[in-house]
């Protein structure tokens, strides 16, 4: 838990940052006549060229956060013409000096002595990269989704899934296709291996665009998932939120994978029942809290969806939370989820069972949750 907090607390000095501004030593009178001009010519591309230049070495060179937030609002603030009839020139120059002098920028902060500046920079500069959303720079975000550090990881990987970028390799274009594919890829690679609000950030990905290679990532977030709660290793169960609700979403969407997605909705939220009722002397206060949280926000966003019906209809789960009745929770899990003698509502309405038993019969019942390992006795 104590590194979690760790993590939270640097996102937050961040964002914080970007929040501030104060004066900087970026020069701005050349790129704001270029941006009010109708046509631009050659020198006018090489003043783009010089004030991304410009901006990238002062965010690299600078020290202080509160300045380098100023310095990257700065460059994005000037991204685009302020001309119709100029932007597409504006843009192609603007986004190809960013990778340029990012791309250099990076190989720059490698030979860098002190990993806390190298840290620094690196995240700096990918905050620059989301906040572009500029498909071109995505090869220099992916470069960086191995990282071991968590915290680049997430820039990283938040630079090629934020909802600009998603919206934009959802247009048609084989081009965006392949670099699709090519994202998808690299962050299947590191499902088993990633923070939760990393993967947080893939799963929301994986619904959002429409490819079967994300139904295919989504689905092994998902199985990593269910492993953990099978074996009792699962924590920060509030990433199950976004996992669950990702799921509900690729149902509604009614593709080819909707029966396999539906068994790993079904088998997720059946275990993170199962583990709110079995683990209450093996789970503690936080655990029980963020479960409880899933349990009723799925009930109210994503149940009552699936099943057609109205919120207001769908409390079943929420009641029995409330009053602690855990005979009740179990019903209300059987009467959704189904139990060995009959299938649940949604099973039914999605039509989907879970598998089948050795002997060839399709199971009516999610799996059941493995006792919670013994707790040894303290001498």
């Amino acid at each position: 838990m104590k590194g979690k907090w760790v993590f939270f607390s640097v996102l937050a000095v961040f964002l914080v940052s970007m929040a501030n501004s104060i004066s900087v030593a970026v020069d701005t009178s050349g790129i704001e006549r270029v941006r009010d001009k109708e046509v631009l010519d050659s020198q006018d591309l090489q003043v783009i060229d010089n004030f991304v230049a410009g901006a990238i070495q002062e965010l690299v060179m600078t020290v202080d956060f509160t300045s380098i937030a100023k310095v990257r609002a700065t460059l994005l603030a000037r991204d685009s013409s302020s001309r119709p009839s100029a932007q597409a020139q504006y843009a192609e120059q603007f986004s190809g000096s960013a990778h340029k002098y990012i791309s250099e920028a990076l190989k720059q902060v490698s030979k860098l002595t002190s990993e806390e500046r190298k840290f620094k920079v690196i995240v700096n500069l990918l905050i620059l990269v989301d906040k572009l959303e500029n498909l071109r720079l995505a090869d220099l975000a992916l470069g960086m989704v191995k990282d071991e550090n968590m915290v680049i990881r997430y820039w990283a990987v938040h630079s090629v899934t934020n909802a600009g970028i998603t919206k934009k390799l959802n247009s048609a274009g084989a081009a965006n296709l392949k670099l699709t594919r090519s994202i998808v890829g690299q962050l299947k690679g590191l499902v088993e291996s990633s923070a939760p609000e990393t993967l947080a950030l893939m799963a929301q990905f994986a619904a959002d665009v429409d490819i079967p290679e994300c139904e295919d990532l989504l689905l092994q977030i998902t199985d990593m998932r269910i492993k953990k709660y099978a074996d009792w290793t699962a924590d920060y169960e509030l990433l199950d939120q976004t996992v669950l609700k990702s799921l509900c979403k690729k149902i509604s969407s009614a593709g080819p994978g909707k029966v396999a997605v539906a068994r790993r909705f079904g088998q997720l939220y059946s275990y993170m029942i199962q583990r709110y009722i079995n683990g209450r002397n093996s789970s503690n206060a936080m655990q029980r809290h963020q479960l409880a949280s899933v349990l009723v926000e799925t009930e109210n966003s994503c149940i009552s969806q699936l099943l057609g019906m109205p919120q207001a209809s769908v409390v079943g789960i929420r009641k029995a939370i409330e009053n602690n009745n855990y005979t009740g929770l179990l019903q209300e899990h059987n009467r959704l989820l189904g139990d060995k003698t009959r299938a649940g509502q949604l099973s039914l309405k999605l039509k989907f069972d879970y598998g089948r038993d050795p002997n060839g019969t399709k199971r009516t019942a999610p799996l059941v949750l493995p006792k919670p390992p013994r707790i040894e006795a303290r001498k």
